[in-house]
């Protein structure tokens, strides 16, 4: 077994005002592909370090960037007793924030805690799902999941400040909690997730699908289409619940020009991504899917469903938005059919992607940070 990393903590060299003192609520592990753990360290590791003093949970190997950042401690995640241990870290650093918050025991006990004994942290919560989805798809949801969302309304309720990963989401928190919230989107590292310099030229088009295999993400909808479209290939990264209900399907119907290729890393979904034609994400229950943004900064004109407003594909430009599986098959067909509008949109989907670049994404956390403290 690999030794824990111990607690380390490296100080710029000369003397500075003090940095901005940053506790994440998340895992720097190497190998951790949670959405939650990407999305910070890729904000963690870009952070100027001599402004900002942060934080990690670490239970293994370490991504590289954050082992090397200065101005940066890693708490060992250990077998028992973490959420203690971390509580008593929060209580006796007095850190200025405590960022994106998980669901959980952690902030449970620590938040009445920080408003009994009048600690200074701000608490910043960024909101990464549409908070009313529970209440609305209840056939998606169980006990367990719609309680998550009434944690998630209760913590927003409690935090300094509130942060949407789209606009819709953070509108969605306004009409439903009456917060004003701030819009930062989740970025796109252009250095994974890029386009060919030459067009592909697939002697067949590729439909390519990435996400876990839930209910409400609806991968069955590819199947539908597959056997619509034997001539057409669909590949689909992801696993889940549903995964093997979804096999069964594409035997029962026949449809040899379906892969399932399981989970990948980023690098390597972003070689499907190039290799493919169109993306197609049929889901129904989002926040604001970080794959959307990816699919598009590789080049594939994306077709989503609606019902969420993702911010990465703007409908008829570079992609299209849907508002039933009837026109999501519709402009599936419009797609293949038509290799100059495939053309057309990939282009305008690697320009709209450009926006959404981690480097100006984290400028957007580094000046709320500074408000939030000096607020």
């Amino acid at each position: 077994m690999r030794p824990r990393p111990a607690v380390r903590s490296v100080m710029p060299t000369e003397n500075r005002i003090a940095p901005i003192r940053v506790f994440v609520e998340s895992w720097a592990d190497r190998d951790n592909t949670n959405a939650q753990n990407l999305s910070s360290k890729e904000i963690v590791a870009r952070l100027d370090p001599k402004r900002f003093h942060v934080t990690m949970i670490c239970g293994r190997d370490p991504d590289a960037r954050i082992a090397s950042r200065p101005n940066t401690v890693l708490l060992p995640w250990r077998r028992h007793g973490n959420t203690l241990l971390n509580f008593l870290y929060l209580v006796s650093q007095k850190p200025d924030i405590y960022f994106f918050p998980r669901v959980g025991a952690l902030y449970s006990f620590y938040n009445p805690v920080r408003s009994r004994i009048k600690l200074p942290t701000k608490i910043v919560a960024y909101v990464v799902s549409t908070l009313s989805a529970a209440d609305h798809e209840n056939s998606y949801f169980n006990d367990a999941q719609r309680n998550f969302y009434k944690e998630m309304r209760a913590q927003c309720r409690a935090a300094d400040i509130v942060v949407g990963n789209s606009m819709h989401v953070s509108n969605d928190i306004h009409q439903l909690l009456g917060i004003s919230a701030k819009a930062i989107h989740s970025g796109i590292d252009p250095s994974i997730f890029f386009a060919n310099d030459l067009p592909t030229q697939n002697s067949t088009v590729t439909v390519l699908y990435a996400g876990s295999f839930q209910r409400r993400k609806r991968p069955d909808v590819l199947i539908s289409e597959a056997q619509r479209w034997p001539n057409v290939r669909f590949r689909m990264v992801g696993e889940g619940e549903e995964l093997k209900p979804c096999m069964a399907l594409t035997e029962q119907l026949g449809c040899s020009n379906v892969t399932f290729l399981g989970h990948l890393p980023q690098a390597k979904l972003a070689d499907e991504m190039r290799n493919a034609d169109i993306f197609l994400f049929p889901s129904l229950v989002e926040g604001h899917p970080q794959v959307l943004g990816q699919a598009a900064a590789c080049g594939l004109p994306c077709i989503a469903m609606d019902c969420y407003h993702p911010d990465y594909v703007v409908h008829g430009e570079t992609g299209f938005l849907c508002s039933d599986f009837d026109d999501l098959s519709r402009r599936l067909r419009e797609l293949l059919d038509d290799s100059a509008l495939r053309a057309k949109m990939s282009r305008a989907a690697m320009a709209h992607a450009r926006k959404f670049d981690w480097n100006a994404v984290v400028k957007q956390w580094e000046s709320l940070f500074e408000r939030v403290v000096i607020s």
